[in-house]
Order: C-alpha cells, then structure tokens, then sequence
C-alpha cells in the first residue's frame, strides 16, 4: 500500500524519536571565511603581525561558529525541503513496501514492534543525513 511523504517522515521522526537521535551541521566553509576575513582585515589595520592576530583570531572564532548546535532529528526532518523529504521518503518506502498494513498507525505499529526494520530504516536515514547533509549524530539526551 502506498504511503504518502508526510507519512513517512512521521514515521522516520518516531523512530529517531525512540533513539533519542540529535544532529549537528559543519558549517566548515563558513568558518574558513571567518578566518581569511579576519586574518585580511588584520593585515589591514596592522600590518604583517595584524594578518598573524587576525589570522589567530579568525580561526578561533572560525572553529567556534562549525561546532554546530546539535538539534533533535525530529525537527530536521520536518525542516528539509519537498526535494529532500522526496528522496528520503524513496529509500525508506523500499524498506517498509514489503510490510502489509492499512493505515499509517498500522505501519508505526508494524515498524516500532520490529527492531530489524527499525534498523533499517535508521540506516536509511543515518545515511541520508551524514552523506548528503553532512551532520554529525549524536544519541541520548
């Protein structure tokens, strides 16, 4: 039976919900552009020791700004555009087709009762989210 995208992505959160699951975003092209920034504006107002301060500086708040705050699956799921929910939404489908059921409660049911499909569809969704958003995953509170 088919199941429509916003379906699955509730599924998807209920299931990184159970696991506590958080995610964080690198954002180390952003950090790079602190640095340089600094490090020139450095060597503006002072000169070779300006760009080494600046350089210095950058790159502390550089690395500050990429840690990332990590934010609840949940909610970064329910954030990601149409596109994105679409492409998820095609790699878990293929896992839970095979299940047979009738409503979405059914199915959350079916899912939240079998570990191994669980599994699964955790590995569909760790890997959408640390190769194609690039996040760190964190579990537990």
């Amino acid at each position: 039976m088919p199941i429509h995208v916003n379906d699955m992505m509730q599924l998807l959160c209920r299931v990184s919900e159970e696991q506590k699951m958080k995610a964080a975003f690198r954002h180390s092209g952003r950090g790079a552009l602190v640095a340089g920034a600094t490090a020139f504006v450095g060597g503006l107002v002072g000169g070779p020791p300006g760009i080494a301060v600046g350089g210095a500086v950058g790159g502390l708040l550089g690395a500050w700004m990429t840690s990332g705050q990590f934010k609840p699956i949940p909610q970064i799921i329910l954030e990601l555009p149409p596109v994105e929910q679409h492409r998820l939404y095609e790699d878990a489908y293929a896992i839970v087709r095979e299940l047979d059921w009738t409503d979405l409660a059914q199915l959350t049911a079916l899912v939240m009762g079998n570990t191994a499909i669980q599994q699964k569809l955790l590995g569909v969704l760790m890997n959408y989210l640390t190769s194609e958003l690039r996040a760190e995953i964190r579990y537990g509170d």
